[in-house]
């Protein structure tokens, strides 16, 4: 019924085959690699399987309904093929929701990248804002956070923090967060109560597998440097921070979070092939203009999605006209609302799509 489903179960399927040979399980690397990959299959996998198996449910109890020259026995299975039916509408439902999801649903990572825009000292702590935000969000869903790079400032906000996040969901609920956001709120420093707006700027990229970006030796420049903290202070004094070029593309990366070299690189590496992957998929959209994209998903960081304005207590999300007064509790993690209100908007949009 969704081949784009029956696609993803059979690659399920030949994992599961490929975790059984002996020489994938002696390869850790590739064996974690697997199982990463088929961990985020998981749910679409059991949810196909457990449609077929209803399928053939219903074909037996219609059987019955047709073989069955009691009554009273006809009744009964007529009875039961009327729950199963109920039981494949609600299934039906549910696996359109994980074929309108698109690949999103099967990614369990990404990288997460916060940085301070406009606004001097208060976007630097409106950016701070956001990040803990995100942290406590991640929290109340156990998915696990990596900080790959944290670039703080003197009087408590951030410049820029670039982390991994793993779990299950985590790519599909926070795709969207990628874009301009909008502080508007009085200073702690404001002494005539002025509203002042600043900003900060947020990308979501899918974190790529060896799979999906293979990088050659002879594509990469790696630069190192001394790293640099707040006020221009040397966070130590030796050659640890990392600037990764891609070539062919001309994507940057820059890792100096680490007082190792070696840490950074593998941090600067991930996050450049995160990058090189979303520029990947950037590619394939606009070769395919004739479709439209959603309005929710596209992901220009130029552009201002949302705006936090604290004098109101509201969050309001300009892609799909979503308002809610309940910033007090949104700053706090508590982000259910606002991120289920723009799944919803991008899966009407994906439905539109698909009947054009």
């Amino acid at each position: 019924m969704f081949p784009s489903l029956e696609q993803k179960l059979r690659r399920y399927e030949e994992l599961e085959g490929q975790l059984q040979d002996p020489e994938v399980l002696s390869n850790v690397e590739k064996m974690l690699q697997l199982q990463k990959e088929m961990g985020g299959l998981t749910k679409i996998a059991t949810a196909v399987r457990r449609f077929h198996e209803l399928e053939g449910d219903i074909e037996a109890a219609r059987m019955m309904v047709d073989e069955e020259e009691d009554a009273e026995s006809r009744a009964y299975a007529k009875q039961e093929l009327n729950q199963l039916l109920k039981q494949q509408e609600a299934m039906q439902e549910e696996l359109e929701d994980l074929a309108t999801a698109g690949d999103s649903i099967t990614r369990g990572s990404l990288i997460m990248e916060i940085r301070a825009g406009t606004g001097g000292d208060e976007a630097a702590l409106f950016a701070k804002d956001l990040y803990d935000m995100y942290m406590k969000y991640c929290e109340t869903n156990d998915w696990k956070v990596e900080v790959l790079e944290f670039s703080p400032t003197e009087l408590g906000g951030l410049k820029e923090v670039v982390c991994s996040i793993t779990g299950e969901g985590a790519f599909h609920r926070l795709q969207f967060e990628s874009g301009g956001h909008r502080v508007q709120r009085v200073p702690e420093t404001e002494t005539q109560g002025r509203i002042h707006t600043s900003a900060a700027t947020v990308a979501v990229l899918p974190e790529a597998s060896d799979v999906e970006v293979d990088i050659r030796p002879e594509d990469l420049q790696v630069d190192t440097m001394r790293a640099g903290g707040p006020g221009g202070q040397k966070v130590n004094k030796t050659e640890s921070a990392v600037r990764m070029t891609h070539l062919p593309t001309g994507i940057v990366v820059k890792i100096q979070d680490e007082k190792s070299q070696h840490k950074n690189r593998a941090k600067a590496l991930r996050v450049l092939k995160s990058k090189i992957l979303e520029a990947q998929q950037e590619a394939q959209h606009n070769e395919r203009a004739e479709v439209r994209r959603t309005l929710v998903g596209s992901g220009d960081r130029s552009q201002r999605i949302r705006t936090y304005n604290y004098p109101d207590n509201r969050v309001t999300d300009h892609r799909c006209g979503l308002t809610i007064h309940k910033l007090d509790r949104i700053i706090l993690g508590e982000m259910d609302a606002l991120i289920d209100g723009l799944l919803e908007f991008d899966r009407q949009e994906r439905l539109k799509q698909s009947a054009l």
